[in-house]
């Protein structure tokens, strides 16, 4: 049986998806989207991997980006790690992990341009904030009894490696690979906003109309991903890591004289900057709440919520795919290449290519958020499923389902869950880059006009936005008592 509380959480969100659905935006404005759609698939049946150039380039960078950011981001994170437990640290890495690698992308391209720092900034600083977190954890939870044991007088960094980083080490690897993982995803969409990853290209091509470089693109994509256990051994690793700098190319030279002015003067709200006084300042602000702010953060929240609700169903439907107690191998087998190219895809690109198959409007980004996320948790309670016992007599199909298997895997799938719910939050604001009226859209037009203190102000409307989100989406975890396994939380 499900327990009352989480069924009065599930039916109180699922009351709040569907009054959001009467005030979005769900229009298909192409003119044949099912031809499109044709189109892009047999692209993908049909790939041309000979008329890319340049493709091997574009593999390169982004195994270059991910490697470089994510060892970066990893090293800091660890140092911040070290002191989480003080106030100041846990809001400074819940600040930087708020904000989107895009979002950073966009910031860091102000001022270095074109330049190889831009992306490798961008996946460094937000998943130092990631690694901080999850490591914490991961440490705070290590078995105390090695402590306990050893010889009084041992200092507290010998006392730290020896008794805390062994039982912590495979737990620590585990998620620094995951990230990894998401690493590629990022280093290949930042190719969208113009450094020369996969994306870039995937863009380029889809602009044209050929689907099957599109194709090609997308299947190299997954091929990188679905083989990363088999060409990044842990034993590799360090050699990548050390080669990936040579590869980031050398792009357009730092010119220090824009950092130095966009931080003293660019960033500066106008009115400040061109000493106009306190009144008109408060009349900048207002109007940036009223005309952008207030709008985005609207937009934003309806297309979170909705596409958290649709996240839930299709993990729900999801899951029995690669679960034991369904099925067979084959089934299986193909239930797990559905999941991996679900979850492999990231939301920004899937909703890219939906943009273009269905119009502008929040459909796309919502399916988009519901095929990535519903893809990692299905993947993740399927597994916790297979380590289900079941009875001899238990029932087959539907009564399997309803009666023996979603009763227990509920609260696990709940905590998943809500633990994605500022991860899709994120994204959806980060989507408003591709026209969808979110807190991105109007961070992107106000780069476009050169308005860079309009842009920052509403990058930290959306950092609080995702912080207070997390913080909500912690109180439901704890009000349920629902925990995420840090092996598998990054997920």
């Amino acid at each position: 049986m499900l327990r009352a509380p989480s069924v009065r959480i599930t039916l109180a969100f699922l009351a709040v998806a569907i009054l959001c659905l009467f005030a979005a935006d769900l229009a298909i404005t192409t003119v044949n989207p099912w031809e499109d759609l044709a189109h892009l698939f047999f692209g993908i049946v049909t790939p041309d991997f000979f008329s890319l150039e340049a493709i091997g380039t574009a593999l390169l960078r982004t195994l270059a980006f991910a490697f470089t950011g994510v060892a970066l981001g990893s090293v800091a994170g660890f140092a911040l790690a070290l002191a989480f437990r003080f106030r100041t640290v846990r809001v400074f890495c819940a600040f930087i992990r708020a904000i989107h690698e895009l979002f950073w992308a966009l910031i860091f391209l102000q001022f270095f341009g074109f330049h190889p720092l831009t992306g490798v900034l961008a996946i460094a600083i937000p998943y130092a904030g990631i690694f901080a977190k999850v490591y914490s954890e991961i440490l705070d939870e290590t078995d105390p009894t090695p402590h306990k044991v050893l010889p009084r007088g041992v200092n507290a960094l010998s006392a730290f490696v020896y008794a805390r980083i062994p039982d912590a080490l495979p737990h620590l690897i585990s998620y620094t690979s995951y990230r990894l993982e998401c690493g590629l995803r990022s280093s290949a969409v930042l190719g969208f906003v113009g450094l020369p990853t996969l994306g870039y290209y995937l863009e380029s091509s889809f602009s044209q109309g050929y689907y099957s470089e599109v194709g090609a693109l997308l299947l190299l994509f997954y091929v990188l991903i679905a083989s990363l256990r088999l060409w990044a051994r842990p034993r590799l690793i360090p050699l990548y890591v050390i080669a990936a700098p040579f590869f980031l190319g050398d792009g357009l030279p730092i010119v220090w004289g824009n950092v130095v002015r966009f931080f003293t003067q660019d960033i500066v709200p106008s009115p400040l900057r061109d000493g106009d006084g306190m009144a008109a300042f408060g009349q900048w602000l207002s109007d940036l709440a009223i005309d952008q702010a207030l709008p985005g953060i609207w937009h934003t929240l309806i297309l979170t919520q909705v596409a958290l609700a649709l996240t839930g169903i299709v993990t729900l439907l999801a899951f029995p795919l690669i679960s034991n107690h369904f099925g067979g191998p084959i089934r299986r087998g193909f239930g797990h290449v559905l999941l991996v190219i679900a979850r492999s895809t990231p939301e920004y690109m899937l909703a890219y290519i939906l943009l273009q198959l269905w119009g502008p409007s929040m459909l796309p980004a919502i399916v988009a958020l519901a095929i990535h996320n519903g893809g990692i948790i299905g993947h993740l309670i399927g597994r916790r499923s297979n380590e289900l016992t079941l009875r001899p007599d238990a029932p087959q199909g539907l009564e399997r389902y309803g009666y023996e298997l979603l009763p227990r895997l509920y609260s696990p799938f709940l905590a998943f869950l809500f633990y994605r719910w500022e991860i899709i939050m994120r994204e959806t604001a980060i989507l408003g880059i591709l026209g969808i009226y979110t807190l991105g859209f109007y961070v992107d037009s106000a780069i476009q006009n050169i308005q860079f203190d309009k842009a920052l102000l509403l990058i930290l409307v959306t950092a609080a936005l995702n912080i207070g989100i997390d913080g909500i989406s912690r109180r439901v975890r704890r009000y349920l008592k629902l925990r995420v396994s840090l092996t598998c939380e990054g997920h």
